[in-house]
């Protein structure tokens, strides 16, 4: 039996991730859409790759006319949420200036700027009083939830355990947002999951002991010495001699 053989057409149908296109030309201005779609795919998956998201601002850079703020705002917006990585600094580098000075990039940097020094009260009411921004990637349209602000939440806790070993309520509840009722199920879930003690107390006077690490415990960080191999301080002894 003879095989047919295939048209060039038929040829032509093989299928690439978009990984696969950044590796193999990431500088084909061909791969756009791809990206694009890649993008609002993040959005709406709440998947994230970075490495697709810098080569999509590297190609506007070759091609700024086929650029899309809705796109680049989306991004911002991505890699707010993947903070304490630097990935917002990385993708501003490739975004140029006259596009930054835009009000909603400008807003986006502002954002960066209050989690960058923990200063979560303002980053709250100033996402707050521009939900329109942020509230441009599809999936945080139910007003400041979802992935977003689940990213956030999980930053501010993860730089609040560097400082403290006990906190406050009125300083947990402020750097979270989230107060009352929904606050004491949040504390009953990390006390139940994540180690979180809660100490006897009501209302502001509560104290919540957090997980122990080399930063809010440094007597737990390793010294250097005890990094040391052994045999590497045997090495020495001839040379004191």
């Amino acid at each position: 039996m003879v095989r047919e053989r295939e048209t060039p057409k038929q040829q032509q149908q093989v299928s690439y991730t978009v990984e696969q296109l950044v590796a193999v030309n990431p500088y084909n201005p061909d791969i756009l859409p791809d990206l694009e779609n890649y993008v609002n795919e993040q959005v709406s998956s709440q998947t994230y790759s970075l490495d697709a998201n810098l080569c999509l601002l590297r190609l506007y850079q070759f091609e700024p006319e086929r650029m899309s703020t809705q796109i680049v705002a989306r991004i911002l917006v991505k890699a707010l949420m993947a903070m304490p990585a630097p990935d917002f600094s990385l993708c501003l580098f490739l975004i140029p200036e006259r596009v930054q000075m835009e009000e909603q990039f400008k807003t986006l940097i502002v954002l960066s700027h209050y989690l960058e020094t923990g200063r979560f009260r303002q980053f709250w009411d100033e996402a707050a009083k521009n939900r329109h921004i942020v509230e441009a990637v599809p999936a945080l349209t139910r007003g400041l939830n979802a992935g977003f602000e689940q990213a956030i939440q999980t930053y501010a806790i993860h730089v609040l355990s560097l400082t403290y070993q006990k906190i406050p309520r009125p300083v947990l509840a402020e750097a979270i947002n989230i107060e009352g009722l929904s606050l004491d199920k949040f504390l009953e879930h990390q006390a139940a999951n994540s180690g979180w003690i809660l100490e006897k107390g009501h209302g502001r006077g509560q104290l919540i002991v957090l997980p122990r690490n080399e930063f809010n415990h440094p007597e737990l960080k390793k010294s250097a010495a005890d990094s040391v191999p052994l045999e590497h301080i045997i090495r020495i002894f001839p040379i004191l001699g």
